[in-house]
């Protein structure tokens, strides 16, 4: 049993939690009421989705970012489809109030140090944490990668997406970025990759991560020196970035590198919001730069083949890209991506 949450004067402290495996697919229906928890009980952690899972919660109970009065409530799974049987698997997760990070560590870590945050979507009325989650575990281990699930708050639960939601995806960077040393992961190649709604934390991450350092730097947090900035973003078929509705917000000099991917015609809505961001990127000229647009697909899928159509093979072509980068090299050497940016940020804005 392992699970962990972070504490101001402490800041990482294990927790023990029961082991459950999920797995999904996207679908939204009305929500079941999760198990009534009273306050005494505690901050409600859940437990992992997969057997070596490690869970964090991303802030100290007293965090001011946090709705205290709520933080004992137990997290609703498989509300589309009914409670957890034994030894059943959770597809889903929502009445999230304490925001939480699940480390996967790679066997083979120590040959890369990379780790990849993951963001699952739901059109924030819930989050399909197995199927834009924990099934990407395997997969990414057999590239010596990281895998570290986010569950963050929902729009369905009272929090504003924009601001609470991609609050936390900055701090699960700090918090993965801190425990660095101790994992044995390099500090300079963790990222995010969201799916669908998910993608619309990735990609303000990407743009905001300074805005949140400066609005984080009380003399009590923990993680106040370490940077939210993540070193790469993938949004694959995203939700509304922003860029979306003709918005021009500053680019960064030092932004990371992104990947896109979404089918086309057949996903219409979200290859829109996926050619505004990649656009407004080429234009400010940021290296490293990447997007698939696919003839034929639909919405969702995470890692599912497709039936052997060229979008299921959108993982391949993420690693393509992760690989050019440096991300797969050895921990320690400075990546393509940093060396790159680091350029790019020292040249006059267009």
């Amino acid at each position: 049993m392992s699970s962990c949450f972070l504490s101001p004067s402490r800041p990482f402290i294990a927790l023990c939690a029961a082991l459950v495996t999920f797995n999904g697919h996207a679908q939204t229906s009305t929500p079941v009421a999760p198990p009534t928890r009273s306050i005494a009980e505690g901050p409600f952690v859940p437990a992992p989705a997969l057997p070596g899972g490690i869970v964090l919660a991303l802030y100290p109970p007293d965090s001011p970012l946090l709705k205290r009065e709520r933080l004992h409530e137990a997290e609703n799974y498989n509300s589309t489809t009914g409670s957890v049987a034994p030894g059943g698997k959770v597809q889903s997760t929502l009445n999230i109030h304490n925001p939480s990070i699940e480390v996967h560590l790679a066997p083979g870590r120590t040959n890369t140090g990379a780790a990849i945050i993951v963001i699952a979507g739901g059109g924030h009325k819930i989050l399909w944490i197995g199927p834009e989650g924990h099934d990407f575990v395997p997969y990414f281990a057999r590239h010596d990668i990281t895998t570290i699930i986010l569950r963050h708050r929902l729009r369905v639960d009272g929090y504003d997406a924009k601001v609470d939601a991609v609050n936390d995806a900055f701090q699960a960077v700090r918090v993965v970025r801190a425990h660095a040393a101790q994992w044995k992961l390099d500090p300079a190649k963790i990222g995010l990759v969201g799916f669908s709604a998910g993608a619309e934390l990735s990609a303000p991450a990407a743009l905001f991560f300074e805005a949140f350092s400066a609005a984080n730097q009380t003399a009590n947090d923990p993680l106040a020196q370490i940077s939210a900035r993540p070193d790469f973003v993938g949004l694959i078929y995203p939700g509304p970035t922003p860029f979306a509705k003709g918005a021009t917000p500053a680019i960064p000099a030092n932004v990371p590198p992104s990947f896109i991917a979404s089918a086309g015609s057949g996903d219409r809505v979200h290859a829109i919001w996926a050619e505004e961001y990649f656009s407004a990127m080429l234009r400010r000229g940021v290296p490293n730069l990447e997007m698939h647009i696919y003839g034929r697909g639909g919405h969702g899928g995470g890692l599912k083949a497709r039936d052997g159509i060229p979008f299921g093979t959108w993982p391949e072509r993420f690693l393509d890209w992760f690989r050019d980068l440096g991300f797969l090299s050895k921990p320690g050497v400075p990546t393509k991506a940093a060396v790159e940016s680091a350029a790019f940020a020292a040249k006059p804005a267009l």
